[in-house]
């Protein structure tokens, strides 16, 4: 079954109202035939020759050390053609892929591509991953959980994450006993010994991971963190530096998404860049003068920019700038993210604008739940349905705690009664003297608060009654929202893979639509 993304309380309203076109000004970047169609056509005008061949020998070159499928290499290949375009994912280079989501976005990005071949069959599109190679919160990637264990590995914080080099293998024997005994976890294990063998770093982990689970459909991985690449952005940078561009140009659409949705995702820094070293740190200017922060290093404006020129591989952009330099060196029609990506992506509509770069289409990346069958049964004994979990959870129980309830029924009749009263009282009243109406209203709301304090006690009287019942529906929620939160932002995949093998990536494939935003919900 499925529950459209509209149907649930925890999607924000923003990500709704951009998918019910019902934001001004993005109207032509969500999923529609006819908007990929002005996609193409707007790309085909904005990407030259020279930076597909860039594109090509870049992933060429990374890919090096795998052994890339036939479907692979015709899309690497295909990328020279001017009628070739890239759908694109990325994420961080979490500890053996991290939280299983890193598999649904990556799929939905797979299945968009060949579903626009299906529509577009003139054209080529190409499903790629975008490796956040250069993040440096080590913290935040060095860690993922199993149904059994919390798995964690030690590393020098505070440089790219990418380079970082992996000497704590330690990991990987308590990950060995847990799946040994699984149908497809000798797979997993020899999986986690390549990968995250001394002295590797932890994108090369990653890039072989990826290519394990996803080469036979042709997925490409690239890595930003290469000096022919960020050639190509040299101006952006440049604008950067000297103008705060990015900063400038989003304040008109930060105030309007902080006045009309309370919050704006992520707010940019008058520089959007770090300076590449041992460390990645952060560039301010004070006065005249570039502060690499954290270090003794500062440049003049002619000094900074010189190194820019010379070496533009030493400057990295951070999550709000990074959506530019990944469009600017491929042919992108579009990106597949989770709610809070494509929620900082819409600041910067204006931003890419001001570069005179084409703004992709947004794709908020499906979500998908697996179940066992007894869950399922366990779920519709109870009388709860699974839409009752991705609501107000807390109200659904107080009022299956209170259904049926006799002395519940007879308080919201005498409740009514007493509002229905007070009324007729308040229009005579209000005829008579305005301190008489003023007594009525007030003894109207003392008398209302104590229906609702024996409201308040009759609920707890019951919990306390029938806590077997409330038990049974809290563990529920908990076999539903494993930690309290949605399944896949905690569990690796690792957890449905070893009793299902890549039948259950098939399978996760096959029920994606990518036409809709949904959370699909299927038994295992």
């Amino acid at each position: 079954m499925t529950i459209g993304f509209e149907h649930i309380d925890s999607i924000p309203k923003l990500v709704k109202d951009f998918l019910k076109k019902n934001l001004d000004g993005f109207e032509g970047k969500v999923f529609d035939l006819e908007n990929f169609k002005n996609q193409i056509e707007e790309r085909q005008n904005s990407y030259s020759d020279d930076k597909r061949q860039i594109l090509h020998n870049a992933i060429f070159s990374q890919n090096q050390e795998e052994q890339m499928s036939p479907k692979q290499l015709e899309f690497l290949f295909s990328l020279k053609d001017k009628n070739t375009f890239t759908i694109t994912t990325g994420h961080q280079l979490n500890l053996f892929t991290g939280p299983v989501f890193f598999v649904y976005k990556i799929l939905q990005t797979i299945k968009t591509a060949e579903f626009l071949k299906s529509n577009f069959p003139e054209f080529n599109f190409v499903p790629v991953f975008w490796m956040a190679t250069e993040d440096h919160d080590f913290d935040e990637i060095n860690h993922f959980k199993t149904r059994e264990h919390y798995y964690e590995i030690k590393g020098n914080a505070g440089g790219d994450v990418g380079n970082i080099k992996i000497d704590d293998t330690f990991f990987i024997q308590e990950f060995e006993k847990e799946f040994k005994d699984n149908l497809y976890g000798t797979e997993l294990i020899l999986w986690v010994k390549k990968a995250y063998q001394k002295g590797k770093t932890h994108t090369q982990a990653i890039r072989y991971l990826v290519n394990q689970l996803f080469s036979d459909y042709g997925l490409l991985t690239i890595d930003g963190n290469e000096k022919e690449l960020k050639n190509q952005v040299k101006d952006i940078f440049k604008k950067e530096l000297l103008s705060n561009q990015l900063f400038e140009t989003t304040k008109n659409q930060r105030q309007f998404l902080e006045d009309n949705y309370g919050k704006v995702q992520v707010n940019p820094r008058e520089i959007n860049l770090f300076y590449l070293t041992k460390t990645r740190n952060r560039i301010e200017k004070i006065n005249n003068d570039y502060f690499i922060l954290d270090t003794d290093l500062k440049f003049s404006q002619e000094e900074i920019l010189n190194e820019l020129e010379n070496h533009p591989e030493k400057f990295s952009p951070n999550a709000v700038l990074r959506p530019a330099y990944q469009e600017t060196i491929m042919p992108n029609l579009a990106y597949v993210g989770g709610n809070a990506e494509i929620m900082y992506w819409i600041e910067l509509k204006d931003y890419f604008e001001s570069i005179n770069l084409p703004f992709p289409i947004l794709i908020p990346r499906n979500s998908m739940l697996f179940l066992e069958e007894k869950t399922f049964r366990k779920i519709e004994n109870s009388g709860l349905k699974i839409e009752d979990f991705f609501g107000n959870f807390a109200e659904v129980i107080n009022q299956k705690i209170l259904d049926n309830n006799e002395i519940k029924q007879l308080l919201e009749r005498k409740e009514q009664d007493l509002i229905n009263s007070f009324s007729e009282i308040k229009t005579k009243a209000e005829q008579t003297d305005k301190t008489f109406a003023n007594l009525v209203n007030a003894e109207e709301t003392r008398q209302l608060k104590s229906f609702k304090r024996m409201q308040k006690r009759l609920l707890k009287a019951e919990k306390i009654k029938q806590s077997e019942k409330l038990d049974q529906m809290q563990n529920l929620f908990l076999k539903v929202h494993t930690g309290g939160t949605w399944q896949e932002r905690v569990l690796n995949f690792s957890v449905f893979y070893a009793d299902f093998g890549k039948q259950w990536i098939a399978g996760s494939y096959q029920q994606m639509d990518v036409q809709k935003s949904e959370l699909i919900i299927s038994s295992i």
